[in-house]
């Protein structure tokens, strides 16, 4: 198949690399050249060193896999994908303009997945002609090592679109737990609730970060606790999320913690800034 992947950031890649690696002919577009270079190192540095974390995996060579994928900021690109996926920023105003494009550039038959966490599927669909080809894929970080995924059916997604995206999936050995359509879905709804409440146990000076963490993974048995976890996501994207639910559901539940925003406004956005929660070297 000829997959397209919208957005080269780290779930970008991740979707990439593991459709490359599934045998799929990849086109991954951003806007900059910048940006796909960083990918392709990326990549490359993912893919060189697979093996040692999946003893199961076939190795394959690195150029081969990356023979698979061409980088491009070419949407035009896209005139023969059977299948696109979309991982621009969880932000409205930026995923509003790609659709159209898609809508544009695609063929008929093309189908569209969503990699987003909290914006309706049906929203999205809406700024199409092929609403029955529009489906919701919440990708895990990372890519590829997570097993399963979060798929979302919206208002209008044909049985034939669901067939087609979980055949897809499982060529890149990803298993897909189908749900319907409301912002947020199931982990997102639950998870940003949990690590929203995490940051406020901090702000309130009950427990500092370390700590909140260890009780997550040493009494409940998680492999990392909320905080670490929202550092990884990126504090800005949860911040994105949350004020989309809260938007959506008029709940207060969803109001960002004051210490969250403050610290996304600080330029703390986790992992990828070197601070957060913990600080990154």
């Amino acid at each position: 198949m000829r997959i397209g992947v919208i957005g080269a950031g780290v779930m970008g890649a991740g979707v990439a690399q593991t459709a490359a690696q599934a045998g799929h002919q990849v086109i991954l577009i951003d806007l900059t050249a910048e940006v796909l270079q960083r990918a392709e190192a990326q990549i490359y540095q993912n893919v060189r060193f697979r093996g040692f974390y999946d003893n199961n995996l076939e190795f394959e060579p690195v150029g081969d896999v990356m023979k698979r994928i061409s980088f491009t900021t070419d949407y035009e690109s896209l005139n023969d994908a059977d299948l696109v996926v979309e991982n621009v920023p969880e932000v409205w105003d930026i995923k509003q303009s790609v659709y159209p494009i898609l809508d544009r550039v695609c063929p008929e038959r093309t189908i569209l997945l969503v990699n987003t966490s909290c914006i309706s599927i049906t929203k999205i669909a809406g700024l199409t002609k092929r609403a029955d080809r529009v489906i919701g894929v919440h990708f895990m970080n990372p890519v590829p090592m997570k097993p399963t995924v979060e798929a979302i059916k919206g208002y209008h997604t044909s049985t034939d679109t669901i067939q087609a995206t979980m055949d897809f999936l499982a060529t890149m050995g990803k298993e897909a737990i189908l749900v319907n359509d409301l912002p947020g879905f199931v982990s997102n709804r639950l998870s940003h609730l949990l690590m929203n409440e995490a940051a406020f146990v901090v702000q309130d000076q009950v427990a500092d970060p370390k700590d909140v963490d260890e009780i997550f993974v040493k009494c409940f048995g998680h492999k990392m606790g909320p905080l670490e976890t929202a550092d990884l996501i990126g504090l800005d994207t949860v911040v994105n999320s949350l004020d989309i639910l809260y938007e959506s559901y008029q709940d207060s539940k969803f109001r960002v913690c004051p210490l969250l925003r403050k610290m996304v406004e600080a330029g703390l956005h986790g992992r990828k800034t070197g601070r957060g929660f913990y600080t990154y070297t």
